[in-house]
Protein backbone atom coordinates (compact mmCIF):
# COMPACT_ATOMS: atom_id res chain seq x y z
CA UNK A 1 0.00 0.00 0.00
CA UNK A 2 1.69 3.40 -1.25
CA UNK A 3 1.91 6.28 1.66
CA UNK A 4 -1.09 8.47 -0.19
CA UNK A 5 -3.20 4.94 0.01
CA UNK A 6 -2.48 5.08 3.93
CA UNK A 7 -3.12 8.68 4.46
CA UNK A 8 -6.39 8.71 2.94
CA UNK A 9 -7.30 5.68 5.02
CA UNK A 10 -6.46 7.13 8.00
CA UNK A 11 -8.22 10.34 7.24
CA UNK A 12 -11.27 8.62 5.66
CA UNK A 13 -11.67 5.97 8.73
CA UNK A 14 -12.84 8.45 11.50
CA UNK A 15 -15.58 10.21 9.48
CA UNK A 16 -16.77 6.33 8.53
CA UNK A 17 -16.52 5.28 12.24
CA UNK A 18 -17.87 8.29 13.11
CA UNK A 19 -20.71 8.32 10.30
CA UNK A 20 -21.29 4.41 11.64
CA UNK A 21 -21.76 5.40 15.33
CA UNK A 22 -24.29 8.10 14.33
CA UNK A 23 -26.11 5.64 12.28
CA UNK A 24 -26.50 3.02 14.90
CA UNK A 25 -27.54 5.61 17.56
CA UNK A 26 -30.16 6.86 15.55
CA UNK A 27 -30.90 3.55 13.40
CA UNK A 28 -30.50 2.77 10.02
CA UNK A 29 -34.52 2.69 9.52
CA UNK A 30 -34.95 6.01 11.29
CA UNK A 31 -32.56 7.80 8.44
CA UNK A 32 -35.52 7.70 6.47
CA UNK A 33 -37.19 10.39 9.30
CA UNK A 34 -34.18 12.31 9.28
CA UNK A 35 -34.22 12.65 6.06
CA UNK A 36 -37.98 13.95 5.66
CA UNK A 37 -37.27 16.07 8.26
CA UNK A 38 -34.73 17.85 6.59
CA UNK A 39 -36.97 18.17 3.45
CA UNK A 40 -39.97 19.47 5.09
CA UNK A 41 -37.89 21.99 6.97
CA UNK A 42 -36.17 22.95 3.63
CA UNK A 43 -39.98 23.48 1.79
CA UNK A 44 -41.11 25.22 5.18
CA UNK A 45 -38.38 27.55 5.61
CA UNK A 46 -39.03 28.59 1.78
CA UNK A 47 -42.02 29.81 2.87
CA UNK A 48 -41.67 31.83 5.34
CA UNK A 49 -38.82 33.47 7.44
CA UNK A 50 -39.75 33.00 10.89
CA UNK A 51 -39.25 29.66 10.91
CA UNK A 52 -35.85 30.03 11.79
CA UNK A 53 -36.08 32.50 14.35
CA UNK A 54 -34.54 31.46 17.56
CA UNK A 55 -37.79 32.03 19.33
CA UNK A 56 -39.81 29.50 16.90
CA UNK A 57 -37.25 27.16 17.54
CA UNK A 58 -37.57 27.45 21.06
CA UNK A 59 -41.70 27.22 20.63
CA UNK A 60 -40.89 23.48 18.54
CA UNK A 61 -38.95 22.27 21.50
CA UNK A 62 -41.77 23.45 23.77
CA UNK A 63 -44.74 22.03 22.38
CA UNK A 64 -43.07 18.51 21.91
CA UNK A 65 -43.01 18.40 25.30
CA UNK A 66 -46.35 17.19 25.86
CA UNK A 67 -46.54 14.41 23.45
CA UNK A 68 -42.97 13.72 23.64
CA UNK A 69 -43.43 12.58 27.42
CA UNK A 70 -46.29 9.99 26.21
CA UNK A 71 -44.64 8.86 23.27
CA UNK A 72 -41.69 7.74 25.63
CA UNK A 73 -44.12 5.85 27.84
CA UNK A 74 -45.95 4.39 24.47
CA UNK A 75 -42.69 3.22 23.36
CA UNK A 76 -42.52 0.85 26.43
CA UNK A 77 -45.75 -0.47 25.90
CA UNK A 78 -45.74 -0.71 21.81
CA UNK A 79 -41.95 -2.29 22.28
CA UNK A 80 -43.42 -5.15 24.82
CA UNK A 81 -47.02 -6.14 22.44
CA UNK A 82 -49.40 -3.50 24.17
CA UNK A 83 -51.05 -0.34 23.55
CA UNK A 84 -52.70 1.93 25.35
CA UNK A 85 -55.61 3.95 23.73
CA UNK A 86 -56.12 6.08 27.28
CA UNK A 87 -53.11 8.02 27.58
CA UNK A 88 -54.86 11.25 26.69
CA UNK A 89 -57.53 10.53 29.01
CA UNK A 90 -55.09 9.87 31.92
CA UNK A 91 -53.84 13.04 30.94
CA UNK A 92 -56.81 15.08 31.56
CA UNK A 93 -57.33 13.20 34.79
CA UNK A 94 -54.20 14.19 35.96
CA UNK A 95 -54.25 17.96 34.70
CA UNK A 96 -57.66 18.25 37.16
CA UNK A 97 -55.71 16.42 39.93
CA UNK A 98 -52.88 18.84 39.53
CA UNK A 99 -54.76 22.35 39.15
CA UNK A 100 -57.21 21.12 42.59
CA UNK A 101 -54.04 20.14 44.52
CA UNK A 102 -52.28 23.62 43.96
CA UNK A 103 -55.72 25.35 44.22
CA UNK A 104 -56.72 23.89 47.54
CA UNK A 105 -53.03 23.14 48.79
CA UNK A 106 -50.92 25.66 47.50
CA UNK A 107 -48.33 23.37 46.73
CA UNK A 108 -46.67 22.75 42.97
CA UNK A 109 -44.72 19.91 43.90
CA UNK A 110 -47.77 18.17 45.39
CA UNK A 111 -49.58 19.04 42.25
CA UNK A 112 -46.62 17.26 40.23
CA UNK A 113 -46.89 14.20 42.11
CA UNK A 114 -50.06 14.00 42.37
CA UNK A 115 -50.78 14.00 38.91
CA UNK A 116 -48.39 11.52 38.59
CA UNK A 117 -49.60 9.46 40.93
CA UNK A 118 -53.17 9.44 38.90
CA UNK A 119 -51.18 8.61 36.35
CA UNK A 120 -49.70 5.43 38.08
CA UNK A 121 -53.12 4.32 39.53
CA UNK A 122 -54.72 4.60 36.43
CA UNK A 123 -52.13 2.59 34.20
CA UNK A 124 -52.18 -0.05 37.07
CA UNK A 125 -55.96 -0.40 36.76
CA UNK A 126 -55.12 -0.77 32.79
CA UNK A 127 -52.62 -3.08 33.50
CA UNK A 128 -55.20 -5.24 35.67
CA UNK A 129 -57.94 -5.41 32.82
CA UNK A 130 -55.07 -6.94 30.32
CA UNK A 131 -53.40 -9.41 33.02
CA UNK A 132 -56.15 -10.37 35.23
CA UNK A 133 -59.36 -10.12 33.01
CA UNK A 134 -57.38 -11.36 30.09
CA UNK A 135 -58.80 -8.41 27.75
CA UNK A 136 -57.13 -7.57 24.52
CA UNK A 137 -55.12 -4.31 25.39
CA UNK A 138 -56.70 -2.74 22.37
CA UNK A 139 -60.06 -3.31 23.78
CA UNK A 140 -58.87 -2.68 27.25
CA UNK A 141 -57.58 1.05 26.48
CA UNK A 142 -60.56 2.00 24.29
CA UNK A 143 -62.71 1.01 26.88
CA UNK A 144 -60.63 3.27 29.78
CA UNK A 145 -60.42 5.68 26.53
CA UNK A 146 -63.95 6.56 27.40
CA UNK A 147 -63.83 5.73 31.18
CA UNK A 148 -60.83 7.65 32.05
CA UNK A 149 -62.42 10.85 30.30
CA UNK A 150 -65.87 10.51 32.43
CA UNK A 151 -63.91 10.39 35.60
CA UNK A 152 -61.73 13.63 34.77
CA UNK A 153 -65.29 15.70 34.35
CA UNK A 154 -66.49 13.64 37.32
CA UNK A 155 -63.04 15.00 39.46
CA UNK A 156 -63.26 18.67 38.12
CA UNK A 157 -66.28 20.91 39.46
CA UNK A 158 -69.89 20.89 37.35
CA UNK A 159 -67.10 19.70 35.03
CA UNK A 160 -65.66 22.40 34.19
CA UNK A 161 -61.47 23.17 34.04
CA UNK A 162 -59.93 24.31 36.95
CA UNK A 163 -58.39 27.51 37.05
CA UNK A 164 -54.90 27.77 38.79
CA UNK A 165 -52.47 30.98 38.90
CA UNK A 166 -49.56 30.34 40.55
CA UNK A 167 -46.42 31.33 38.69
CA UNK A 168 -44.47 28.52 40.18
CA UNK A 169 -46.56 26.05 38.43
CA UNK A 170 -46.47 28.41 34.91
CA UNK A 171 -42.86 28.14 34.89
CA UNK A 172 -43.22 24.30 34.65
CA UNK A 173 -45.27 24.72 31.60
CA UNK A 174 -43.65 27.89 30.08
CA UNK A 175 -40.73 29.18 31.88
CA UNK A 176 -36.99 29.35 29.95
CA UNK A 177 -33.47 29.17 30.92
CA UNK A 178 -30.70 30.84 29.70
CA UNK A 179 -32.68 33.44 28.54
CA UNK A 180 -30.87 36.85 27.53
CA UNK A 181 -31.50 39.79 25.46
CA UNK A 182 -30.73 37.75 22.39
CA UNK A 183 -31.51 34.63 23.34
CA UNK A 184 -34.93 33.47 23.96
CA UNK A 185 -33.76 30.47 26.87
CA UNK A 186 -34.39 27.03 26.41
CA UNK A 187 -37.80 25.81 27.65
CA UNK A 188 -38.08 24.04 31.06
CA UNK A 189 -40.86 21.88 29.10
CA UNK A 190 -38.41 20.55 26.65
CA UNK A 191 -35.70 20.31 29.11
CA UNK A 192 -37.54 17.95 31.04
CA UNK A 193 -38.43 16.33 28.09
CA UNK A 194 -34.80 15.50 27.18
CA UNK A 195 -34.29 14.36 30.77
CA UNK A 196 -36.54 11.77 30.56
CA UNK A 197 -36.04 10.33 27.36
CA UNK A 198 -32.37 9.95 28.09
CA UNK A 199 -33.03 8.06 31.06
CA UNK A 200 -35.65 6.00 28.85
CA UNK A 201 -32.98 5.33 26.49
CA UNK A 202 -30.69 4.46 28.53
CA UNK A 203 -33.40 1.89 30.75
CA UNK A 204 -34.44 0.13 27.31
CA UNK A 205 -30.76 -0.28 25.90
CA UNK A 206 -29.31 -1.10 28.94
CA UNK A 207 -30.97 -2.52 31.70
CA UNK A 208 -32.50 -5.99 32.42
CA UNK A 209 -35.54 -4.11 32.43
CA UNK A 210 -35.15 -2.66 29.24
CA UNK A 211 -34.09 -5.85 27.40
CA UNK A 212 -36.82 -7.60 28.84
CA UNK A 213 -39.55 -5.38 27.56
CA UNK A 214 -37.88 -6.26 24.01
CA UNK A 215 -38.19 -10.05 25.08
CA UNK A 216 -42.00 -10.56 25.96
CA UNK A 217 -42.74 -8.29 22.90
CA UNK A 218 -40.44 -10.35 20.70
CA UNK A 219 -41.19 -13.86 22.00
CA UNK A 220 -43.41 -13.74 25.15
CA UNK A 221 -43.05 -17.55 25.20
CA UNK A 222 -39.41 -17.60 24.94
CA UNK A 223 -39.89 -14.55 27.47
CA UNK A 224 -41.39 -16.44 29.81
CA UNK A 225 -39.22 -19.65 29.62
CA UNK A 226 -36.19 -17.79 30.30
CA UNK A 227 -37.69 -16.55 33.78
CA UNK A 228 -39.00 -13.35 32.98
CA UNK A 229 -42.32 -12.55 34.73
CA UNK A 230 -44.80 -11.19 32.07
CA UNK A 231 -47.37 -10.25 34.37
CA UNK A 232 -45.25 -8.16 37.00
CA UNK A 233 -43.82 -6.61 33.87
CA UNK A 234 -47.08 -5.73 32.34
CA UNK A 235 -47.82 -4.07 35.63
CA UNK A 236 -44.46 -1.77 35.75
CA UNK A 237 -44.91 -0.74 32.21
CA UNK A 238 -47.99 0.94 32.21
CA UNK A 239 -47.32 2.17 35.41
CA UNK A 240 -44.47 3.62 33.61
CA UNK A 241 -46.42 4.50 30.82
CA UNK A 242 -49.49 6.17 33.30
CA UNK A 243 -46.32 8.10 35.17
CA UNK A 244 -45.35 9.55 31.86
CA UNK A 245 -49.40 10.54 30.56
CA UNK A 246 -49.33 12.21 33.96
CA UNK A 247 -46.59 14.09 33.99
CA UNK A 248 -47.53 15.23 30.88
CA UNK A 249 -51.30 16.14 32.27
CA UNK A 250 -49.42 18.30 34.49
CA UNK A 251 -47.51 20.38 31.77
CA UNK A 252 -50.77 20.59 30.14
CA UNK A 253 -52.17 22.29 33.53
CA UNK A 254 -48.86 24.45 33.80
CA UNK A 255 -49.00 26.09 29.92
CA UNK A 256 -52.77 27.02 29.86
CA UNK A 257 -52.97 27.73 34.07
CA UNK A 258 -56.04 25.40 34.61
CA UNK A 259 -56.73 21.87 35.01
CA UNK A 260 -58.55 20.31 31.44
CA UNK A 261 -60.49 17.14 32.07
CA UNK A 262 -60.95 17.57 27.91
CA UNK A 263 -59.36 20.82 26.22
CA UNK A 264 -55.47 20.21 25.60
CA UNK A 265 -55.73 16.69 26.03
CA UNK A 266 -58.00 15.15 23.38
CA UNK A 267 -55.77 13.26 20.65
CA UNK A 268 -52.67 13.06 22.56
CA UNK A 269 -53.10 9.49 22.13
CA UNK A 270 -53.26 9.69 18.75
CA UNK A 271 -50.03 11.55 18.07
CA UNK A 272 -47.66 9.27 20.50
CA UNK A 273 -49.09 5.96 18.85
CA UNK A 274 -48.28 7.79 15.27
CA UNK A 275 -44.88 8.87 16.90
CA UNK A 276 -44.02 5.61 17.94
CA UNK A 277 -44.88 3.83 14.82
CA UNK A 278 -43.35 6.50 12.48
CA UNK A 279 -40.02 5.92 14.85
CA UNK A 280 -39.69 2.48 14.01
CA UNK A 281 -42.30 -0.02 16.25
CA UNK A 282 -44.44 -2.72 15.26
CA UNK A 283 -47.72 -3.74 16.22
CA UNK A 284 -46.37 -6.87 16.80
CA UNK A 285 -44.08 -5.47 19.80
CA UNK A 286 -40.30 -6.72 19.88
CA UNK A 287 -38.88 -3.72 17.77
CA UNK A 288 -38.99 0.03 18.77
CA UNK A 289 -36.52 2.89 20.54
CA UNK A 290 -36.63 6.13 22.05
CA UNK A 291 -34.23 7.91 19.35
CA UNK A 292 -36.94 6.97 16.85
CA UNK A 293 -40.01 8.15 18.73
CA UNK A 294 -38.24 11.48 19.40
CA UNK A 295 -37.15 11.67 15.91
CA UNK A 296 -40.82 11.20 15.04
CA UNK A 297 -42.18 13.81 17.82
CA UNK A 298 -39.87 16.43 16.66
CA UNK A 299 -41.04 15.73 12.61
CA UNK A 300 -44.82 16.35 13.83
CA UNK A 301 -44.20 19.31 16.19
CA UNK A 302 -42.39 20.59 12.97
CA UNK A 303 -45.33 19.51 10.48
CA UNK A 304 -47.42 21.43 13.03
CA UNK A 305 -45.45 24.62 13.14
CA UNK A 306 -45.02 24.75 9.89
CA UNK A 307 -48.85 23.96 9.10
CA UNK A 308 -49.49 27.28 11.86
CA UNK A 309 -46.68 29.05 10.41
CA UNK A 310 -48.31 29.36 7.05
CA UNK A 311 -51.75 29.57 8.28
CA UNK A 312 -52.95 26.14 6.90
CA UNK A 313 -56.48 25.29 9.00
CA UNK A 314 -56.15 22.72 11.90
CA UNK A 315 -58.51 20.49 10.22
CA UNK A 316 -56.07 19.68 7.34
CA UNK A 317 -53.38 18.69 10.04
CA UNK A 318 -55.57 16.27 11.48
CA UNK A 319 -55.70 14.95 8.16
CA UNK A 320 -51.71 15.06 7.82
CA UNK A 321 -51.20 13.72 10.99
CA UNK A 322 -53.97 10.08 10.51
CA UNK A 323 -51.96 9.87 7.02
CA UNK A 324 -48.88 9.74 8.82
CA UNK A 325 -50.42 6.90 10.70
CA UNK A 326 -51.64 4.65 8.07
CA UNK A 327 -48.37 5.32 6.61
CA UNK A 328 -46.03 3.73 9.29
CA UNK A 329 -47.94 0.97 10.71
CA UNK A 330 -48.25 0.01 6.50
CA UNK A 331 -44.20 0.49 6.29
CA UNK A 332 -43.63 -1.24 9.82
CA UNK A 333 -45.96 -4.14 8.45
CA UNK A 334 -43.77 -4.17 5.10
CA UNK A 335 -40.43 -4.19 6.93
CA UNK A 336 -42.06 -7.22 8.95
CA UNK A 337 -42.98 -9.44 6.21
CA UNK A 338 -39.81 -8.64 4.35
CA UNK A 339 -37.95 -9.95 7.75
CA UNK A 340 -39.97 -13.08 7.95
CA UNK A 341 -39.18 -13.58 4.55
CA UNK A 342 -35.73 -13.28 4.26
CA UNK A 343 -35.86 -15.61 7.57
CA UNK A 344 -37.63 -18.11 5.74
CA UNK A 345 -34.87 -18.27 2.85
CA UNK A 346 -31.95 -18.38 5.24
CA UNK A 347 -34.27 -21.39 6.65
CA UNK A 348 -34.81 -22.90 3.67
CA UNK A 349 -31.16 -22.65 2.26
CA UNK A 350 -29.75 -24.14 5.83
CA UNK A 351 -31.97 -27.49 5.10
Amino acid sequence: MSITENATLQIASPKSSALKRFTNFVGAENLSLIIALIIMVALIATQTEFFFSARNLMNIGQNMAVVGLIAVGMTLVIVSAGLDISVGSIAGCASVVCALTVTQMGTVTGGVFAGMGIGIILGLINATIISILRVNPVVATLATFSAFRGVAFLIAPDGRPVGVLDPNLAWLGSGRLFQTESFPGLPVAFLLLVLVAVVAHFVMTSTVFGRSIYSMGGNPVAARLAGINLTRMRYAIYAVSGALSGLAGVLVTARTSSGQPASGTQGLELEAITAVFLGGALMAGGKGTIVGSMLAVLLLATLSNGMNLLGIPTFYQLVAKGLLLVLAVAIGQWRLARSEKQQAKLAAAGK
